[in-house]
């Protein structure tokens, strides 16, 4: 198996080419978790590089993870059935009000690309829905994105009602988008701000597996 090819094929989005790259990996009966790890994941790594040097913008990040799922869609169902690491737990979406999601998918993607396991709520998503996900799915980190200062206030009411149901101290809190600051972050009290998708996947890969 050519796991540079996959990786390659990931990094310029050709969505066709990774399906048969993986489907051909499996005839030649290439573990699953291998073809994750070795050619999916590394793929998205490489993109996320370039994105974190502004050589690669949101439109390239897109169509490379439509090309990465193309192929992870295809081993998903087979990983189940092998032995899989808990990598971490992150529920993800953006608050109500706001309709926003492309910064808040670039984040799902990268970080489901490590083998973590992402929650997405999806967008515009009420303080209720964010609580009960965290009390049910247990999660390592909460994410929540917010494109307008309008919506800004979901998060206080979010992270409010967390510490009200005794939850706050069970999970990390991370926010981000566009008017975002690290200074609202420090007043609502979360953990940690993002200021872009890049540094989001950082700090959330810090939390979960240690600064690099």
């Amino acid at each position: 198996m050519d796991f540079a090819a996959l990786t390659q094929a990931v990094v310029l989005m050709q969505d066709e080419q990774v399906i048969a790259l993986v489907q051909q990996s499996l005839k030649e009966n290439v573990p699953a978790r291998s073809i994750l790890e070795n050619g999916l994941i590394p793929g998205m790594k490489k993109v996320g590089e370039l994105f974190k040097n502004k050589q690669y913008y949101v439109p390239e990040v897109l169509l490379a993870s439509e090309a990465f799922y193309a192929g992870f869609n295809i081993v998903q169902p087979l990983l189940k059935s092998e032995k899989v690491s808990q990598r971490g737990k992150v529920v993800i979406g953006v608050v109500h009000g706001d309709i926003h999601d492309i910064g808040k998918n670039i984040v799902k993607v990268m970080i489901e690309a490590t083998g973590v396991t992402v929650i997405d709520l999806g967008k515009d998503i009420p303080a209720e829905k964010f609580i009960t996900a965290v009390a049910e799915e247990k999660p390592d980190i909460l994410a929540l994105s917010s494109l307008m200062t309008t919506t800004m206030p979901c998060m206080a009411e979010i992270i409010q009602e967390l510490e009200q149901r005794r939850l706050r101290n069970a999970v990390k809190v991370i926010i981000g988008g566009a008017p975002v600051t690290a200074e609202y972050a420090e007043q609502i009290g979360a953990d940690a701000f993002g200021g872009d998708a890049a540094e989001a996947i950082s700090i959330i890969n810090d939390i979960l597996h240690g600064p690099h």
